[in-house]
């Protein structure tokens, strides 16, 4: 009994009892240990939630494979990429900067926080820049949304007359004036199709005549303006057939009407058969992504559920960037000194209020309550800059050395996970097809 009264004054005491370990911890590694634990459990916990949302997206894109080959085109995939390579930097400074704790480099430490936190700063202003954009091409959730619609009518004509022109303009600044929405240029984009489409002809009309009258009648059924095939793929389809597929019994309930309403083609020798998208893919030698005119009833009818999942994704997983940024600041403040103490709040507070606004451009109007917030973030975030600064000679250079470094090694687990979400957000809604 005595034994362990003498045990618990000394580890109350101060007795070889480092300042940061916890009371019910006996040594710093148990305390660590532990704290890296409950991290992953955590961690865990973040994927579960995540999980069902890409299983929501798995089973709508399987049942709705046309409608995301259409509305993904209305996504910026050049900013997409942008954002790709900084949170990948910004993982790679994070992870720099927990090595530099690990070494005791509480100046590197320092600037390398710093750099994750401008990091996600900067992921946070481009999504923002997307977000506007698509909210001013009536491409935002719910009945506002250009391709929403009410009894089989489409809800607000204005928007879906601004997102259809917005889509032409994307297609013209990509395949060429002459290759944009127009045109139905399907996958080509390198400007040689209009130089080579005499030469395609003639290769037509020969291929016609070496195969005889199914072949002829064949390229005779291809619409004026579709692309000609390239010579090679045309060798490596030449005996596709087309034929129409029976309604499968799974599918009496309308679930893939792709397999129903596309021709089966199939390939003489059992060497391939493409089905619904496979079959428009086939036909255009390549990838089409198609109009929505070509979307049947019922994929128009819940194209707009295609925004609803990327803003319910892309937006849990800004939360997540938000949250990262405020774990972030608070290790950099904890590590830096005086100065660096000064300046986060100040930083973190003009941040927050940018957020706060473009809250407001999205919600079309500053309510009040919102108004008030943004006072309040660059009011309070000034006055403690310049608290600290007054109070300059009281603190201490760093809180974090090489025998205490748990929250830097646990907020940079966090925002690897940040990271990594994001690495399957982009190519999932980013580069379909």
């Amino acid at each position: 009994m005595s034994d362990a009264h003498e045990h618990a004054a000394d580890h109350s005491g101060g007795h070889d009892h480092p300042p940061h370990l916890a009371h019910h911890f006996e040594t710093p590694e148990q305390q660590m240990e532990s704290g890296k634990l409950g991290m992953w459990v955590f961690l865990a916990t973040e994927i579960l939630m995540f999980g069902g949302l890409f299983c929501a997206y798995a089973v709508y894109r399987g049942n709705h494979p046309d409608v995301f080959l259409f509305a993904h085109q209305f996504l910026d995939t050049k900013w997409g990429a942008i954002n790709t390579a900084v949170l990948l930097a910004s993982s790679f400074t994070m992870a720099w900067g927990v090595r530099a704790a690990q070494l005791g480099q509480k100046r590197l430490l320092v600037t390398m926080l710093a750099l994750t936190l401008l990091g996600g700063l900067g992921f946070m202003t481009i999504k923002s820049v997307e977000y506007t954009g698509k909210h001013a091409h009536g491409l935002w959730v719910g009945p506002v949304n250009a391709f929403y619609q009410s009894g089989g009518v489409l809800a607000n004509a204005d928007n879906f007359k601004e997102a259809d022109k917005y889509l032409d303009k994307k297609k013209a600044e990509k395949y060429g004036k002459t290759g944009g929405h127009g045109d139905h240029d399907h996958g080509h984009g390198d400007g040689a199709h209009d130089a080579d489409h005499s030469e395609g002809e003639h290769h037509t009309e020969a291929h016609a005549d070496d195969h005889g009258e199914d072949a002829h009648a064949q390229a005779e059924a291809e619409p004026a303006d579709e692309a000609t095939p390239d010579p090679e793929a045309e060798i490596v389809l030449t005996n596709i057939v087309p034929t129409q597929i029976a309604r499968p019994a799974a599918s009496q309930g309308g679930v893939i009407s792709g397999l129903i309403q596309n021709p089966v083609r199939g390939v003489e020798g059992g060497r391939s058969l493409y089905t619904g998208v496979g079959a428009a893919q086939a036909t255009h030698q390549g990838s089409h992504y198609p109009d929505y005119d070509e979307l049947a009833a019922r994929d128009k009818l819940t194209t707009s559920t295609f925004f609803q999942i990327y803003y319910v994704m892309t937006g849990l997983h800004g939360i997540h960037v938000v949250i990262g940024m405020a774990l972030i600041g608070w290790i950099l403040w904890m590590s830096g000194g005086p100065w660096t103490k000064a300046l986060v709040g100040p930083v973190a507070s003009i941040a927050f209020a940018g957020f706060l606004v473009f809250v407001g451009f999205l919600t079309e109007g500053f309510p009040a309550w919102l108004v008030v917030s943004i006072g309040l973030s660059v009011v309070i975030g000034f006055a403690a800059g310049v608290l600290n600064v007054v109070k300059l000679g009281s603190f201490s250079a760093g809180a974090f050395s090489p025998e205490y470094y748990t929250p830097v090694d646990l907020v940079g687990l966090y925002w690897h996970l940040v990271d990594l979400i994001w690495i399957f957000l982009f190519p999932l809604l980013y580069l379909i097809h």
